[in-house]
């Protein structure tokens, strides 16, 4: 594959990744009736893609009725948009919100998933992708409180789905900081999470990022399994 053809391939993994974000969140109501979309600018950064195809997938989704656009104002999620999409998506989440993912099978789940995403990762990440991540980082270790320093966890891992620019990783992702939202996870993160052991994720988390950014992929998948597996330790033992 030419470098031209592996640079159009990964823009038309962004476009995807987008417009399955997109959809998920209207879909869950996470963006709800009414609620302003993010600038084309940011949203081309974000996943890797260029302003034409940010355009696109947005003309997509206002052709299906799904958001409405105004010269000006920006581009907004239409009243009831929710619920003319598939209803499976909705089942999915409502189902989770239900508390019928527990977080060990969360974990047994992300350890056999995530492990997958760095060799993507290495192969379709962008310079906005390392930027996120590293803005990720800063957050983390800069937050005062475990419910801020785990939603910058969960963006971390986000943003790592997010690189592998695929849009299946995206949704799972997705769905996983859904379960992370429950009470019994933050329950289980707060009686594990000591200090010591918030300081040794954090060096996990850069010794991940910087391998990724090295595009050194088995040394990513190593360093990732392994933090998995910290967590996974320390949430049940």
């Amino acid at each position: 594959m030419s470098e031209i053809e592996g640079k159009s391939s990964v823009r038309a993994a962004g476009a995807k990744a987008l417009a399955s974000f997109l959809t998920n969140e209207i879909a869950t109501g996470r963006m709800g009736d009414g609620m302003k979309l993010p600038a084309e600018r940011l949203l081309s950064e974000q996943f890797g893609t260029s302003r034409g195809a940010v355009r696109r997938v947005l003309q997509e989704l206002k052709e299906r009725g799904l958001i409405s656009q105004s010269v000006g104002s920006g581009t907004f999620v239409r009243r009831g948009a929710a619920h003319s999409l598939p209803t499976p998506v909705r089942a999915v989440e409502e189902d989770l919100n239900g508390g019928q993912t527990s977080p060990a099978e969360l974990m047994e789940a992300r350890l056999l998933i995530e492990p997958l995403m760095p060799r993507l990762i290495a192969r379709n990440a962008t310079g906005a992708d390392f930027a996120k991540m590293a803005e990720c980082l800063e957050r983390s270790e800069a937050a005062q409180t475990i419910e801020e320093f785990e939603h910058w966890d969960g963006e971390l891992h986000r943003t790592f789905a997010l690189a592998t620019h695929n849009s299946f990783f995206l949704k799972i992702l997705e769905l996983s900081n859904r379960v992370r939202d429950q009470g019994e996870w933050g329950r289980l993160k707060r009686h594990s999470l000591t200090p010591e052991r918030r300081k040794e994720y954090e060096a996990q988390h850069r010794a991940i990022v910087e391998a990724l950014r090295d595009r050194d992929a088995e040394t990513a998948i190593a360093a990732l399994t392994g933090h998995l597996r910290q967590i996974k330790h320390n949430l049940f033992a």
